[in-house]
């Protein structure tokens, strides 16, 4: 009896974001969009594939952002990305303290955090 792995992480997001989930999830950080099973779609929200996990949006009518809770990325170049994020608009707070390990934090365009962590090389 063992644990595999995380099959996906869901994040909240309002009503009606869509457009803007897959502004920044899709454009700003490149993720797939997959779709939804038919039974689900009505509910809302979005599903994209994170590396061999996914990361879904789940529509919560009194929405409130994750302040401490978060996924963490795993990702290549994060200086790269820390400056893409901010042309895009977004925040971008680097974190130190983990020692060892490059990362930092930006926000979705709903508050979500989400933190981004430099790949091992």
């Amino acid at each position: 009896m063992d644990v595999l792995g995380i099959d996906h992480v869901q994040l909240p997001m309002p009503p009606g974001g869509e457009a803007q989930a897959r502004r920044f999830y899709g454009e700003v950080l490149g993720l797939r969009e997959l779709p939804k099973p038919e039974d689900m779609r009505a509910r809302g929200g979005l599903w994209f594939q994170a590396g061999p996990a996914q990361l879904h949006l789940g529509v919560e009518e009194d929405m409130r952002p994750s302040q401490k809770m978060h996924p963490a990325l795993v990702v290549t170049n994060l200086e790269q990305w820390s400056r893409a994020l901010v042309a895009a608009g977004c925040e971008w707070k680097e974190a130190r303290e983990v020692p060892g390990v490059a990362r930092g934090h930006t926000r979705d365009p709903f508050g979500n955090r989400l933190e981004l962590m430099q790949a091992p090389r």
